[in-house]
């Protein structure tokens, strides 16, 4: 496909277009009259030799293609407008800008706040927007890292994109404080026996990876979507769970439930941001992945007391 050959205004009359399913509505939605979007949706319907809107009685309805088209335009347009929002020079004390950062509960609690209070000194005018990533990462990572600034997620799990090690973290065991089968220590025997409150997306299955490494297969009674709904899954049961360090200095505090090391030699979280190489040279996103180094530097070996000795 020859870039110089299409305009590119008429991605964002495909979107509108595509989203309203309204010749009228999409025209006021990007400043066209009726009779110019008319004119673009015969254009963009002679380009796919395809209606994309089929009328059905008084409405329209997308086709395959208008449907499949829908989410891939309403992406070309978010890459366009940071290709053209990128900047030779950044001033962070001036600069009013957002960025957005996809992260787990996790990876929002232990980096982003430290990172939010940075911003907040160095940048006044600068505003960070976390978001919980879909499922749909790993098998989308380039189209969903085009649309945003940048993902926080530990290695292992996506590849083939620039990244920043931030900091390490490692992992530890939570039982309920009245679990008496347990002692001050975990084996292996009884994390095979107990039951389990997991942590459990199709992308980011840490712990029963890790698990499935030494032979034990997790007998879960509960899966949750954030780390920090487990100490209360754990609390008042036979359940054990296993949660990063940073995050089981809140969970004591948080609900009754005890800290413990773990027993077997777990691969330890190595966190990092992630983004899509458009951005690499735009100058506020450089500024923020030196602040993000910087935070992650103030991080290290910085995990503190939670309770439970290194094993």
């Amino acid at each position: 496909m020859n870039l110089s050959r299409l305009d590119l205004n008429l991605v964002v009359a495909l979107r509108a277009l595509l989203e309203e399913r309204n010749v009228t509505r999409a025209g006021e939605r990007v400043g066209l009259s009726q009779p110019a979007m008319s004119a673009a949706l015969s254009r963009l319907r002679r380009h796919f030799d395809d209606e994309l809107l089929a009328r059905t009685g008084n409405a329209y309805e997308l086709t395959p293609l208008g449907a499949a088209l829908r989410d891939r335009s309403a992406t070309a347009c978010d890459l366009l407008e940071r290709v053209f929002a990128s900047q030779a020079d950044f001033d962070p004390a001036a600069e009013t800008r957002e960025f957005t950062l996809l992260a787990s509960d996790y990876g929002a609690a232990a980096f982003g706040a430290p990172l939010s209070r940075a911003l907040h000194e160095e940048a006044p005018g600068i505003r960070v927007t976390f978001q919980h990533p879909a499922p749909t990462i790993v098998e989308n990572t380039a189209t969903v890292l085009s649309t945003v600034d940048g993902l926080l997620m530990p290695h292992g799990v996506i590849d083939g994109f620039p990244g920043v090690d931030l900091y390490q973290d490692r992992w530890l065991f939570l039982v309920a404080d009245d679990n008496h089968e347990v002692g001050d220590e975990l084996t292996l025997d009884l994390l095979a026996r107990l039951p389990w409150a997991v942590y459990q997306r199709p992308y980011d299955a840490g712990a029963a990876r890790q698990l499935s490494m030494i032979g034990i297969s997790p007998r879960v009674e509960v899966s949750v979507q954030t780390f920090q709904l487990l100490p209360h899954m754990v609390e008042g049961t036979r359940r054990v769970a296993m949660i990063q360090e940073r995050l089981a200095r809140g969970a004591v505090r948080s609900a009754a439930v005890r800290v413990l090391p773990c027993p077997f030699e777990a691969v330890p979280v190595r966190q990092a941001l992630w983004w899509h190489p458009v951005h690499t040279q735009d100058a506020a996103h450089i500024w923020l992945r030196r602040k993000a180094q910087e935070v992650g530097a103030t991080l290290t070996g910085d995990a503190g007391p939670t309770g439970a000795q290194a094993p």
